[in-house]
């Protein structure tokens, strides 16, 4: 009877979980970009279309609001539209947002492109070799022939990358040349009059609506779509998309790397803590699976690992700062070239790499104060802290009274007086001789002590 209640009961709770356990069949997802392009952009566009995909939704709504983006992100995100089986309807919205530079490839790439008003696409130029990261494009130094030649084959790269996705999707292939070209610009309502998009929705019921009973061809299959009443799922970004954007944030992947290497010194300096060797090896390990996936120069990490590397040694040699002050010019940089590229978002800022580097002379300053005061510090240990030390007698030779035993350092020496020794006697050490002290009465003042 038992065994049948409990079946009965898992029964329930199974019935009770499924409805919550996946999305109805033919439902509409919407996804959220609301920031640079990135690697967490990437993984989390491809783990909700394959997601999506898996749940039976007709459709996958990308609601985009982005600066642009890293290139390899971008073209990660376009394999897995056009390889989707889900067809990927991508809208600029809510009004006021954009889709500049990596949001355009997008947009050109969806099955369906639509636009709230007020909006606008664009600017698609690649943007990859820059100068330090604020510093106007009018200040660079002239590019080189090489540099020239390697900007004109990203730019053929990206403008013919862009007219195929154009004529794949029947879209205006002149416009989306000119964009990467050119740089330029549409709003909502020129995008829509030049067959640049397919659609121009105030919100996304507008855009259901609009959709519904239209055909898609998704991975060589057309389907139609029901829209009017399908069932929305807000897919947001999950806590593994979250980390990831911020730990490939390139300020915070340099905050990491400064954590980590400052936390495994502090752990040799003192070991058994364990704490800055935990905290210090998973910030290293996080700063470098960041690094990883961002486009970084070598060059740069280089410096930066060679100013800390700098900087920890100033704490281990006598170079009174010079070792440390050029760790930390290493460093800034370093830190100054470390992002190989002039993407929105992903560059560092100057008054965060100031602070880094204040920080770093803050601490250095304060190892070197602490070594100059130890240096003015009498000596307390050796032969230089044993001799003229007070002793107490705690052993005299029965056969020669003019030899004994004390405690001195936590250790047991040998001692020899010009006078007879008495157990308990103070003595004054005067030298020492290899493994024997000499010792002399200590006067009666010193004998208080």
């Amino acid at each position: 009877m038992a065994a049948r209640w409990w079946r009965w009961l898992l029964l329930l709770m199974l019935l009770g979980l499924a409805p919550g356990s996946q999305a109805a069949p033919g439902a509409v997802w919407v996804l959220s970009i609301d920031d640079a392009i990135g690697p967490a952009s990437a993984d989390y566009l491809v783990r909700s279309l394959d997601q999506a995909h898996a749940q039976g939704a007709q459709l996958v709504v990308i609601r985009m609001d982005t600066p642009g983006g890293l290139d390899s992100a971008m073209r990660q995100m376009i394999k897995a539209i056009l390889a989707s089986p889900v067809p990927v309807a991508s809208f600029v919205a809510p009004s006021g947002a954009r889709a500049a530079s990596a949001g355009t490839y997008i947009l050109y790439a969806s099955h369906v492109a639509a636009m709230a008003p007020g909006t606008n696409l664009g600017a698609a130029t690649p943007v990859q070799i820059g100068g330090p990261p604020g510093m106007p494009k009018d200040d660079k130094a002239k590019p080189s022939g090489d540099e020239q030649t390697l900007a004109r084959k990203q730019v053929n790269d990206a403008a013919a990358y862009i007219r195929g996705l154009a004529q794949l999707r029947g879209r205006n292939a002149d416009w989306a040349e000119q964009a990467v070209r050119e740089a330029v610009s549409l709003s909502a309502s020129e995008a829509l009059r030049l067959k640049v998009v397919d659609l121009v929705a105030t919100d996304l019921p507008d855009l259901l609506r609009q959709l519904d009973g239209k055909t898609l061809d998704a991975a060589g299959q057309p389907q139609q779509m029901h829209t009017r009443a399908a069932s929305l799922v807000e897919h947001l970004p999950d806590w593994r998309t979250r980390l990831l954007a911020v730990i490939t944030n390139p300020s915070v992947a340099l905050i990491l790397i400064m954590v980590g290497v400052y936390g495994l010194l502090f752990e040799f300096m003192s070991p058994g803590s364990t704490v800055g060797g935990v905290i210090g090896g998973i910030c290293l390990l996080l700063a470098l699976y960041a690094l990883q996936l961002l486009p970084v120069s070598y060059a740069g990490v280089a410096l930066i690992l060679l100013g800390l590397a700098f900087m920890i040694a100033e704490a281990f040699l006598p170079s009174f700062g010079v070792v440390g002050f050029g760790g930390i010019v290493a460093f800034v940089v370093g830190a100054v070239i470390l992002m190989d590229t002039d993407v929105p978002g992903f560059g560092i800022p100057l008054p965060l790499i100031a602070s880094l580097a204040v920080l770093s002379a803050l601490l250095i300053g304060g190892v070197l104060g602490m070594a100059l005061k130890a240096r003015k510090r009498a000596l307390v240990s050796g032969d230089a802290g044993l001799v003229g030390s007070l002793v107490t007698v705690t052993q005299v030779l029965a056969d020669n009274p003019f030899c004994g035993s004390v405690q001195a350092q936590g250790e047991q020496w040998q001692v020899q007086c010009a006078t007879p020794l008495q157990p308990g006697q103070h003595v004054r050490v005067t030298a020492r001789r290899g493994v024997m002290l000499e010792v002399s009465a200590a006067a009666p003042a010193a004998q208080g002590e």
